[in-house]
């Protein structure tokens, strides 16, 4: 057998490790660097993958704490219970939007378990967050098909957003307080309060929302037996919502019940009333509720026609407000006592309107009804000064022009839960009802006692009132909770006055 020169081997070794390619160069340039480049890609695809998963986690978890936090929030701040004696003296924490049936420990109610408390919540800050001027939206109403086929839509209706997801977060929790109802650690006055509250935003919808609204506070008067202020203020509300629907028949039994519960014992017959007003309730709630149902029957009896009624019952009235212990000034009393004697006051300054326009549809003198007019508009004048801490300058007898543009209540009012919206909306009806005082003093004044100038004055004080400035323009708008309608016909009356007293001068 022959055998190879080793040499040969060596030779022939040497060669093909000279043109031999090594694994990693079997490949082109080009495939090299286009595998290399998938691996890029994919490498920075796991990376892209991980990092968008770690972020979404991040934003999941921050979501709910955010969540949690805000209803904890609501919880424990905003629904805290009152702890100011003198805000309880004056029983301002019982005026106050109650979302659970135990007042004095605040919250929601725990029995109403995870479910129930957030839906509570939720409608809160509906309720409570939301921005009215951008929350309009279209319901519609649409009946059966007709002939052809097509749907017809009757009407369009703007209602207010807030309200209407507040409704149905409400609608939400009742269901879940009514399910755990038979659970014994459910407060009593739970379900009654969440009732309440969503009678009450029913009733904001307005429109065909006021006939669901009545039925809720008609199984609220029955959830609290028709006893204690709160059942009072739910008769009060029922014969303002009767009232507003046209259905005259239940409005007096309703108010009448009001006025039994707050005053104990009054004549069957509420058109006796006004020769038993006597003094005032003791309890400053109950006050509060009997002047405003006063208020309430003195606008029904002169719509009603009744002006000997309606006349009797705001005298009597006057004289029962006149007869409240008045406090001697209200820098020296409390938060609490000033609010509460300011809204005596308010109330006032309504039954004084009420019995100048009876006074002058019964064909009194008309400076008797100028003088009511008059004292209305400086009361409430008063009013909303107070509640913004403007004294009037020195150089004016009575305080004829409005608060500062940015006014707000003064900031103890503003700090109390239990304050914070009843002193807002007593400065807002108080701006209203010095604009409309004012209004009806020109309009007296021009109509009747021929004085242009003095008319005039008296338009311009209106819109003081009712308007603001719009910013860097001479423009005029309506304050907030001035009407459009109410706007326009001060505003008209003003350019009108202001048009003849110019060509009369000319």
């Amino acid at each position: 057998m022959l055998r190879a020169p080793l040499h040969r081997f060596a030779r022939a070794s040497a060669l093909y490790k000279r043109t031999a390619r090594p694994p990693w160069r079997q490949y082109s340039d080009e495939n090299v660097k286009r595998i290399l480049g998938s691996s890029k890609v994919l490498r920075y695809g796991k990376r892209t993958i991980k990092y968008t998963a770690i972020a979404s986690l991040g934003l999941l978890v921050t979501t709910i704490i955010g969540f949690e936090a805000t209803h904890l929030w609501i919880e424990k701040v905003e629904l805290a219970p009152e702890q100011d004696p003198e805000v309880k003296r004056w029983e301002w924490d019982q005026e106050a939007e109650q979302w659970s049936g135990d007042s004095a420990k605040g919250g929601t109610d725990s029995a109403l378990g995870y479910y129930g408390r957030h839906r509570v919540r939720a409608a809160w800050a509906a309720y409570n967050w939301g921005h009215t001027e951008e929350a309009a939206v279209v319901e519609s109403n649409i009946n059966a098909a007709q002939g052809d086929g097509q749907p017809e839509l009757r009407n369009l209706e703007l209602v207010d957003a807030k309200m209407k997801i507040a409704e149905s977060f409400i609608r939400a929790a009742l269901r879940a307080a009514i399910d755990r109802s038979s659970n014994a650690h459910l407060h009593p006055d739970t379900i009654t309060q969440l009732i309440v509250r969503h009678a009450d935003v029913l009733e904001r919808l307005g429109g065909e929302e006021l006939q669901k609204s009545k039925a809720e506070f008609e199984r609220a008067w029955v959830g609290f037996s028709g006893q204690g202020l709160d059942a009072a203020n739910v008769a009060l509300r029922l014969g303002e919502i009767s009232s507003r629907l046209g259905q005259s028949s239940d409005v007096i039994p309703w108010w009448s019940r009001a006025v039994k519960i707050t005053r104990g014992a009054v004549p069957d017959v509420i058109e006796t009333l006004p020769a038993v007003l006597g003094t005032a309730p003791s309890s400053p709630r109950a006050q509060r509720i009997f002047s405003t149902t006063l208020v309430s029957l003195s606008a029904f009896y002169a719509r009603s026609g009744e002006l000997d009624q309606a006349q009797a019952l705001e005298e009597a009235t006057l004289t029962m407000l006149r007869s409240v212990p008045a406090t001697a000034s209200l820098a020296s009393a409390s938060p609490a006592h000033a609010l509460h004697a300011l809204y005596l006051l308010h109330r006032s300054s309504l039954i004084s309107i009420h019995l100048a326009e009876v006074l002058h549809a019964r064909k009194q003198p008309l400076e008797l009804s100028i003088q009511y007019l008059t004292s209305a508009a400086e009361s409430s004048g008063r009013v909303a000064r107070g509640l913004t801490g403007n004294a009037p300058p020195k150089s004016e007898i009575v305080p004829s022009t409005p608060p500062p543009e940015d006014t707000t209540p003064l900031p103890v009012y503003t700090s109390s839960n239990s304050m914070k919206k009843p002193a807002k909306a007593l400065l807002r009806d108080a701006r209203r009802t010095s604009a409309e005082a004012w209004n009806l003093i020109g309009i007296l004044n021009e109509t009747q006692g021929r004085n242009l100038p003095a008319a005039l004055q008296c338009y311009e004080r209106a819109v003081q009132w009712a308007g603001t400035a719009v910013e860097n323009s001479d423009i005029m708008q309506p304050r907030e909770g001035i009407l459009e309608s109410e706007w326009a016909m001060f505003w008209n009356n003003y350019q009108r006055a202001k048009r003849n007293v110019e060509e009369a001068v000319l």
